[in-house]
């Protein structure tokens, strides 16, 4: 009876899974080794007892195939661990802390890095938000251990194998993203065998009639192709062997998804394509390499442009190859890739090829370096990201770079993805470079910093001390790291700007009151952080210039007895409040001219405070003017220095005659007097006359007299007046 049931026992899924784990692990792990594993594998059965999978077979099923996925690719005795027990955390009482008793931290922690959250931070959340919270955790713990990624993508290729039970809804949902986040992120570790089986299911799961249609119509076209494909395979042979070189021909059919997206790119039907296959060529060296790419080229025509030589110009994931598209003996399109054999494992593994190629130490240490400069540019860009979406966002837009080369005075050569402005260009070089630019030379010639650039491209980057990123400049660029950086320097800079403008204000305020800030006593700025609930002086401060704070009653509170009673104000309290700040009208970010009357230096002018934004600074004629008089408690004298130097933009209305060449000869006028047009609207016209709104900057009001007064002067101009609201 015993050996019966004993029999019976050993012909459960599981068993047969640990059998062939352990198979597998026997072929370079050693026994202790993977005695733990068979521990692991034991312990997560135990904690997953009672779970079932959607086909009814016991739940440890899956993290046993799994961890034999992994074990393919020789993965050692801890990510084999973490692979079995990757659901624990996550679908069983068992904790983190727990998991390291029983095994190590090392362990528990490549088990929590794949684990999900199930919530974030107490709140309501949408799938989108869950996950993008889960994947950017994931991404925080692969910069610590890129073993995660590797165990999450086997979760994947797994789970996508087991799809067959799932509502078709649910499969489309995980296909997608499988597509849009773990297909490419196998992609750019390098890992392309695996980012074909995910796309392949993917692409089954979404779409399963047209992959059904589209996979017999390949295999019933294969037949008709097969001779041809021989005839082009033993020509190849035949001219490597002429040419005495070493060498192995693999002629190869494209994955369906990959021919399903031609289709659907170049809007063609399948009998239209006609290289749905391609040609590897393998060789023993680099050198030999290049010289079969010239046997080919003097075997067939290459197609001019379609040539790529990854083998100098490797992609940002590693990969090495060269591509070249030539015409076939039938006319027909031929795309043919030749690599050393260390090429194709390195490019078929990427960062696995760490585990995988023992032997090749070097290039598996390349990939991983890769790998890991990866990440630490997503982990300084997640640092930035306002939430877990604009980090996904951020993602996939590095996830699909095209890649375009650059080149430095010096030679180095930086990769950056196509549209790319001489803003990435400077980011990619260093952040700081990328903060001090202000201008650059391509190919010695001054150009904009919106300019768009292309592969050969020489880049000067022009840097001045002074500089700082400018907020227009996230309208062009297109990296990830440009942009956050931008992002960020901005956000530190308004900050710094806040706090300085607050503690002006403060100072201002406390000076009518005939106090200083540092005479006050360290209690009562302590009891007034504490009333506010603010951690530090400078929070303070900032909430002050960013107008969410008033410094006048902050002042008041300051210099009453009880710091904590409520604000009585005087008589005459209004009238301190009056004294004007001073401003240079060039402050940044936290105090700004309104556009509505454009207020210039010389101009009698009024600011209020905009909670979350700073002072807004408007002319005392401006038509808004009445409106903010009657807000006393949001508004406050401001004053111009007396030094203030600038360019400052108004806006004149300047009717002239309708009459050729009218509009040039005012811009004429207007640049001899030291003035540039920044805009030109025109707000009626007929036959006769025209009325346009010209925005134009000047220095103060003494220039703009003497421009509005040549302006007059001029014989076409017949009635001409400053907007001031």
């Amino acid at each position: 009876m015993s050996k019966i049931a004993d029999e019976v026992v050993t012909t459960r899924p599981q068993d047969e899974l640990i059998a062939k784990l352990c198979s597998t692990l026997s072929g370079y792990l050693d026994a202790d080794q993977i005695k733990d594993c068979v521990r692991a594998y034991e312990f997560g059965a135990d904690a997953h007892t009672g779970q079932f999978r959607k086909s009814g077979e016991a739940y440890i099923c899956h993290p046993v195939s799994v961890a034999i996925i992994l074990a393919e690719m020789h993965m050692d005795a801890s990510g084999i661990m973490a692979a079995i027990l990757h659901d624990v955390i996550e679908d069983t009482p068992i904790t983190k802390k727990e998991l390291a008793k029983q095994f190590s931290q090392e362990v528990a922690d490549l088990v929590d890095g794949v684990t999900k959250l199930t919530k974030i931070d107490g709140r309501s959340q949408t799938r989108a938000e869950a996950q993008a919270e889960n994947v950017r955790k994931m991404f925080l713990a692969m910069g610590k251990d890129l073993r995660v990624i590797l165990v999450k993508l086997a979760d994947r290729l797994h789970n996508m194998q087991t799809l067959g039970v799932m509502p078709p809804e649910k499969k489309r949902r995980i296909a997608r993203e499988t597509l849009d986040i773990y297909g490419p992120i196998a992609n750019r570790l390098g890992m392309s065998k695996i980012r074909h089986k995910l796309e392949e299911l993917s692409f089954q799961a979404m779409y399963p009639t047209r992959h059904k249609v589209l996979s017999h119509a390949v295999k019933k076209s294969r037949g008709n192709r097969s001779k041809i494909i021989d005839t082009i395979e033993d020509t190849i042979k035949n001219r490597m062997e002429q040419a005495s070189l070493n060498y192995e021909v693999s002629g190869r059919e494209k994955n369906i998804y990959s021919i399903y997206q031609k289709m659907v790119q170049k809007k063609l039907s399948l009998s239209a394509i006609f290289d749905l296959y391609a040609f590897r060529i393998f060789c023993d060296n680099v050198d030999t390499c290049y010289r079969a790419l010239g046997v080919i080229h003097n075997l067939y025509k290459p197609i001019p442009g379609r040539f790529k030589d990854y083998i100098a110009l490797p992609k940002a994931n590693g990969y090495q190859s060269l591509h070249t598209i030539v015409i076939g003996p039938y006319g027909s399109p031929l795309e043919i890739q030749i690599r050393t054999h260390e090429m194709h494992r390195m490019a078929e593994s990427g960062i696995a090829a760490h585990w995988l190629y023992k032997s090749d130490e070097d290039k598996s240490e390349k990939f991983q370096a890769r790998a890991n400069e990866w990440l630490r540019d997503l982990l300084e860009i997640q640092k930035t990201a306002g939430d877990s979406l604009e980090f996904i966002d951020n993602l996939k837009i590095d996830l699909f770079p095209q890649e375009v080369f650059v080149f430095t005075p010096k030679g180095s050569i930086i990769k950056i993805p196509r549209g790319a402005t001489i803003i990435d260009f400077a980011y990619a070089v260093h952040t700081d470079i990328g903060n001090a630019c202000v201008s650059a030379r391509i190919d010695k010639q001054l150009v904009p910093l919106q300019t768009k650039l292309e592969n050969g491209m020489t880049v000067e980057i022009i840097t001045a001390t002074w500089a700082r990123p400018n907020a227009l400049w996230l309208n062009y660029v297109t990296t990830v790291k440009a942009r956050s950086s931008i992002r960020n320097h901005l956000k530190h800079f308004k900050q710094q700007e806040a706090i300085s403008l607050g503690r002006r204000l403060l100072d201002k305020e406390l000076h009518t009151l005939h106090i200083q800030l540092e005479s006050i006593e360290e209690k009562r700025i302590v009891a007034l952080l504490k009333l506010m609930e603010m951690s530090s002086m400078d929070d303070l401060l900032e909430d002050i210039g960013l107008g969410n704070k008033m410094p006048f009653l902050i002042a008041k509170r300051l210099t009453q007895a009880d710091i904590n009673a409520n604000i009585k104000l005087d008589d005459d309290d209004r009238l301190q409040q009056q004294t004007p700040l001073i401003i240079k009208g060039t402050e940044g970010m936290v105090i700004t001219l309104a556009k509505c009357c454009r207020p210039i230096p010389g101009d009698s002018i009024i600011g209020y405070f905009n909670p979350g934004k700073g002072i807004v600074v408007h002319n005392h004629e401006c038509r808004n003017h009445s409106v903010i008089r009657k807000k006393h408690t949001n508004w406050l004298d401001v004053e111009w220095s007396k030094d203030v130097v600038g360019d400052f933009p108004t806006e004149i209305r300047i009717e002239i005659l309708n009459q050729r060449g009218a509009l040039a000869t005012i811009a004429s006028t207007i640049s001899n007097h030291g003035s540039n047009i920044e805009n030109v609207t025109v707000v009626e016209q007929d036959d006769r006359t025209c009325v346009d709104l010209i925005t134009l900057t000047v220095n103060d009001r003494t220039h703009l007299s003497r421009v509005m007064r040549r302006l007059k002067e001029l014989s076409i101009v017949i009635k001409i007046t400053r907007v001031k609201g």
